[in-house]
């Protein structure tokens, strides 16, 4: 069951791409469209084999100072997974030493070495990561501390109607991006989304 919660979260983004930006973040210019980068987002575990969700974030180029820069996207700067990912290893680590994590992480189907785990706890006080920690505040469930982000994101999937996708700016809501602050996170977040049953709406809506 907690598997298939954090699994349905993250999985609900593979193939998305994120390609909404409005200004230049280093002089305010207009933007152009430059190119599309395609991302590893997880990498999930099922039995022994393993395979990486990606998603593609397109990029811009400035026409006044010639800045390229990244559509808005649900990863921390300089990091090579996706960013609830991370929210998951800070919120593991609140409960248990950071040398056990990533054994908790393959637990639920998601593989990230134990290096990286050690990595991504130790930086956990970046001001970035500071900043998003609405998101990553920890829900007890089931004995084991799952980040905001995590549960938003599975809530999303599981109330998606069948034959919808997922929104790009919904998903940067759940994840705490400033760009999805616009978003009314009413639909996205729900209190207690470990209740919801794990099967999608199928009315059309």
């Amino acid at each position: 069951m907690l598997a298939d919660i954090v699994q349905t979260g993250i999985s609900a983004v593979e193939g998305m791409t994120f390609s909404s930006h409005t200004t230049c973040p280093a002089c305010g210019g207009s933007l152009a469209g430059y190119d599309t980068k395609k991302k590893q987002f997880v990498h999930l575990i099922s039995g022994n084999v393993q395979r990486t969700v990606f998603v593609s974030v397109k990029r811009f180029y400035c026409t006044k100072c010639h800045t390229i820069c990244y559509a808005d996207n649900p990863f921390y700067p300089d990091t090579r997974i996706g960013s609830v990912v991370i929210d998951l290893c800070i919120a593991l680590s609140m409960t248990m030493p950071a040398n056990r994590v990533a054994s908790h992480l393959a637990a639920m189907g998601i593989f990230v070495n134990r290096m990286s785990c050690r990595l991504y706890i130790r930086n956990s006080s970046s001001n970035f990561v500071r900043n998003n920690a609405r998101y990553i505040e920890a829900n007890d469930i089931f004995g084991i501390h799952l980040p905001h982000s995590i549960l938003s994101l599975s809530v999303l999937a599981l109330n998606l109607s069948e034959g919808k996708h997922i929104r790009e700016e919904d998903v940067l809501a759940a994840c705490g991006f400033p760009s999805g602050q616009r978003t009314d996170m009413k639909h996205v977040i729900s209190p207690e989304p470990w209740k919801i049953p794990l099967t999608r709406n199928s009315d059309e809506g």
